[in-house]
This record gives C-alpha cells, sequence and structure tokens, in this order.
C-alpha cells in the first residue's frame, strides 16, 4: 500500500505520503517510519529545486521574423539531442516584437510551469519588450543570441540577424531597468553552443531560485570566544533569504519532548547500518536518532512558506553537558539528505553549504581551515608523486560533520578536544575518518562585519594521503594556496570555516556568485599574478 502511493510527481509524493500517516524521512541511509510499521527506502529529502527554463526567442520588426523562429527550433531540438528535454520548454506562442507580444509570452511560460528564462535573440531583438519580459519574469534570466549562418537562404545578405549588435543593447537597456540576468562569457553561438550555455545555466538557475525559497534555521547564540562567524544577517534578505533564529533552550525543550518517540528505534536501526563496524559508540545512538527526530519535526514546523530549509547549529559550551552528547554525526546525516547543517552557528556557513548542495547536486561539507601538513609527512607521502609545495597543501578539518559517503573510513567517537575538560561521556557524537580523495571546490559567500558581500573560490583536490590525525580530515592541495591564505582569507578577513563541494565547480559558483551581485569575488590566482595587496618585491 505504500509503495503503491509514491508516483508522480514530488509534490504528489509528498501529498500520498502525508495521506498514509508516515512521520519521518530521512536521506543517506533513509527510513520510513509508518504508524505501526516501520519499512527502510532509498529516500532522499525534497530540499533542492528542479528548474525548467522557457526559451522565448525575440525578433525585431525590422528584421526577418523567420530567423528567429527557425533558429529558436533549432536550439530546441539541439538541446533535446544533446541533453534532458524536460529541463527546457519552448515558447511557441509567439516571436516577441513588442510589449504585447512580451506579455503573451510571460503568460504563457508561467502557465507552463517554468522557473527560469532564457531570452533568445535570434536577430538583433527589441531591446524594450526584451528586457520588459526579464523585468516581470520573477526567477533566474539569461540571454543569448544566435551566431550568423551562411548556408542559410539568403546569406549575409538577406538572412543577417545582427544579435552580436543586439546583445549589446540588451545589456544596455538590463542596466537601465536594473534587471540581474546571467549572460555567458561569450553569448553569442551556434544551436549547439547556445545549448551548452543553457545547460551550465541550470546549477545557476538552481541556485538562484532556491535561495529565493530558502529558510536558514539557527540555534544560538554563537559561542562566546567566538567571534569570527558572527556577521550581519542584513544581506540575506537582500538575497532573499528567510532567517528563523532560535535559542537553543528552544531546542533543548522540544529535545526533551521527543523523550520515548516511537521512532527512535528505526532511527538507530538506520545508524547502525551506516556506522557498520566503526559503531564504537552504540550507547550514544538512541539520543542521537532523538535529536535527529527533533531537528527534523523542527524543520518540517517551522519552514512556513520556503520550500528549502538549511541550519546553522550550536554544538558548545554548554550543548554537551546538557543535551549528554555532541551533534556533530546527526549534522552530518542532515547534510547527506539534502539539509545542510553548520557547525558553531555559522549562518553564512549554513548558506555556503547550502548554495554547494544545489550547484553540485551532491552532499557537502563545512570544514576549518585547519593546519599545516607537517614536513614529513610532505616529504613521504607528497613530494615527488604531486605536484605541489608544502604551501599548497593544509589539512581541511571538523570534529565530526562530515557525511559518512564522503569518508574513506569513519568510526563514530567522542570529541577530543572538548574531552579534554569536559567528562567523556558527554563528547561523545562524532564521526571520524579521513575525507574522501578527489576533485574540491573550497569556497564561502560571506557578509563583513559592515554588511558587504564577499566570496571567494578555489578549485583543488583531497590527497589520497593518510592524515594521521582525528576528526573528519582530509589533506587538501589547492595550486598558490600559500598566497591566496594570505592576499584573500587573511587579508579580507574570512572566518576559518570553508564549505567544500566534492569536485570542480567553480564556473557555476562564480557565477552564481556574480548574479547575486556579489562584486568581490576571490580566487586562487596563478603564480605570475599578483593580488592587489601582494608585494610585488617580496
Amino acid at each position: 500500500e505504500i509503495s503503491a502511493c509514491l508516483v508522480g510527481s514530488e509534490m504528489c509524493i509528498r501529498d500520498s505520503i502525508k495521506s498514509k500517516g508516515i512521520r519521518h524521512i530521512a536521506g543517506c541511509v533513509p527510513i520510513l517510519v509508518v504508524t505501526g510499521v516501520t519499512e527502510m527506502e532509498d529516500f532522499t529529502m525534497n530540499n533542492k529545486p528542479s528548474i525548467k527554463i522557457g526559451i522565448v526567442a525575440v525578433s525585431r520588426d525590422c528584421f526577418p521574423e523567420s530567423l528567429s523562429v527557425n533558429r529558436r527550433k533549432a536550439l530546441v531540438e539541439a538541446y533535446k539531442n544533446k541533453y534532458n528535454a524536460d529541463e527546457i520548454y519552448e515558447c511557441p506562442i509567439c516571436i516577441v516584437e513588442s510589449e504585447i507580444h512580451m506579455q503573451q509570452a510571460l503568460e504563457d511560460v508561467r502557465k507552463a510551469g517554468c522557473n527560469a528564462l532564457c531570452v533568445y535573440l535570434g536577430n538583433f531583438g527589441p531591446e524594450i519588450a526584451e528586457t520588459m519580459l526579464a523585468k516581470y519574469f520573477d526567477g533566474p534570466k539569461m540571454f543569448v543570441a544566435a551566431a550568423e549562418e551562411t548556408s542559410a537562404n539568403g546569406g549575409l545578405v538577406g538572412n543577417r540577424g545582427d544579435a552580436y549588435c543586439g546583445m549589446l543593447n540588451a545589456s544596455y537597456n538590463l542596466k537601465l531597468r536594473g534587471v540581474k540576468a546571467y549572460i555567458p562569457e561569450y553569448p553569442v553561438g551556434t544551436a549547439s553552443e547556445c545549448a551548452d550555455m543553457i545547460h551550465e545555466f541550470i546549477p545557476v538557475a538552481k541556485a538562484v531560485y532556491a535561495l529565493n525559497n530558502l529558510k536558514i534555521i539557527s540555534f544560538g547564540p554563537r559561542p562566546n570566544n567566538f567571534l569570527a562567524c558572527n556577521a550581519p544577517i542584513n544581506q540575506l534578505y537582500n538575497l532573499g533569504v528567510e532567517i528563523e533564529e532560535n535559542s537553543e533552550l528552544d531546542l533543548f525543550e522540544s529535545y526533551n519532548n521527543h523523550a520515548g518517540d516511537e521512532r527512535i528505534p528505526a532511527v538507530v536501526k538506520s545508524m547502525e547500518k551506516e556506522l557498520g563496524e566503526g559503531n564504537k559508540k552504540p550507547e550514544i545512538l538512541s539520543k542521537l536518532a532523538q535529536y535527529e527526530l527533533t531537528l527534523l519535526d523542527w524543520v518540517e514546523a517551522h519552514k512556513g512558506s520556503r520550500k528549502y530549509v538549511a541550519i546553522a547549529g550550536k554544538c558548545w559550551p554548554a550543548f554537551q553537558t546538557q543535551f549528554g552528547f555532541v551533534p556533530c554525526y546527526v549534522n552530518s546525516r542532515l547534510t547527506a539528505m539534502g539539509i545542510p547543517v553548520s557547525c558553531e552557528v555559522d549562518i553564512y556557513g549554513a548558506l555556503s553549504e547550502f548554495i554547494g548542495t544545489v550547484v553540485s547536486d551532491d552532499v557537502v561539507t563545512l570544514l576549518d581551515i585547519n593546519n599545516t601538513v607537517p614536513s614529513d609527512i610532505y616529504e613521504e607521502d607528497i613530494k615527488g608523486r604531486f605536484n605541489y609545495t608544502i604551501k599548497d597543501t593544509f589539512m581541511g578539518f571538523h570534529c565530526g560533520n562530515t557525511a559518512a559517503c564522503k569518508l574513506s573510513f569513519c568510526e563514530m567517537k567522542n570529541q577530543m578536544i572538548m574531552a579534554r575538560s569536559l567528562p567523556e561521556e558527554v563528547t561523545n557524537g562524532t564521526l571520524e575518518g579521513d575525507i574522501v580523495p578527489g576533485d574540491i571546490t573550497f569556497f564561502r559567500l560571506q557578509s563583513t562585519s559592515d554588511s558587504q558581500l564577499r566570496a571567494y573560490v578555489a578549485q583543488g583536490e583531497v590527497l589520497p594521503v593518510r592524515t594521521r590525525s582525528f576528526g573528519a580530515i582530509g589533506i587538501f592541495a589547492i595550486n598558490e594556496m600559500g598566497r591566496f591564505y594570505r592576499h584573500v582569507l587573511v587579508e579580507k578577513n574570512y572566518p576559518h570555516h570553508g564549505a567544500v563541494a566534492f569536485g570542480h565547480y567553480g564556473k557555476a559558483l562564480f557565477d552564481v556568485f556574480k548574479y547575486l551581485g556579489v562584486e568581490d569575488i576571490s580566487y586562487n590566482q596563478p603564480a605570475g599574478v599578483l593580488y592587489k595587496s601582494e608585494n610585488p618585491f617580496a
């Protein structure tokens, strides 16, 4: 009966499972708990958007309309031949030449359920109508233009479109109207090239759309003597993000109210399966399961009008003594479900994690840019094997918040740093292990103390080198990291937390930050390219 209802759209699934009495859905090693019944199924939380891009062709009335019609058809065909056809919608009603056409096209893409827009200049284009279309469309939008084709009837006489020129006027009018739009690095191309541009826009559109439907739930305040992650929330509202700030006392009350919850044994079973032989602290699992249910129920009860949620959680100093554990492992499990949870009430860390989750369509983590690699480890395991200097390397670490699926091995342990000053039994709950080797992108979106948005993006890799340390940790290598550390991270006052996406997503993340209006976007500049603050004589 349960599986029979799980058909159709995601919204149908959500409505159906509620009607069947399902109480809880979890991710990475997921569970379903129905009243009186426990089933294991493979689900992830619906905490990321899917994008459907409406393609609207525009035409200047003194150019052949057929140019835009035929080029639009060729573009759509090229996209469907290369990518998922469900990601786009071809607006068939009209070629936009006037404001009336603009209104018709806007109504059509809305009815088609499009949450992103591509304005396609099949020829020069009507700069007023096309930019009005972008202004009135409520969602992320992009502009691309058609390259010329001498093989077409009329060649460069009868069928010259001049979209190369029209893109200049479009960009000027977008600026006049204060409209943000994504324009590719080189926005003029053949049907196949424009299809590639639209496909590259999808992760950008997903992130922009998601932020306009995101709520960050925080439990604070931030720990004392921990100002590094303290930043004004004003810029969250400018990004379209809502925030709900709560006391950790509210969280503690809700946790206590979940004592004896009938779903706890099923969550414990899920944890046991995920941990396997790494289940070194079985006595703490029921408390962690109770806490996981507390957070998931809080999300469901408090997301309100928003579709997506991220959490900035509290984890010390009083958390351990009052709750009786540390929340690291639960944070990792929620992050694996697609609900990023940052440590130490790092609100902009949670924001960055969420952006990374949407862009990469994968699990992310949040790590301290923590410590240098000892010279003996570098000499023994890195030098000569990898093309990095010791200053290109560092260790990314956090107590145990990285999902099991992103660790080479894992064990449930206690938080060693906290256990130096607290009874060990209240510091259990971390997930320790070396982070999986492979490509990564280190990044962060941050508000400064005077409410200015800044961001950085740096691509690199986690090396397949044993860390010989504790926590969730890996040896990271980023070209010219030493200079990047000094002239970006230190110079621009970034906190020590950085979000990590597992893969190279620098292009998409850079475009997301640019779309959002972030003017100061830093990256790890190659050797020979100086930072503004770098001493050329050093």
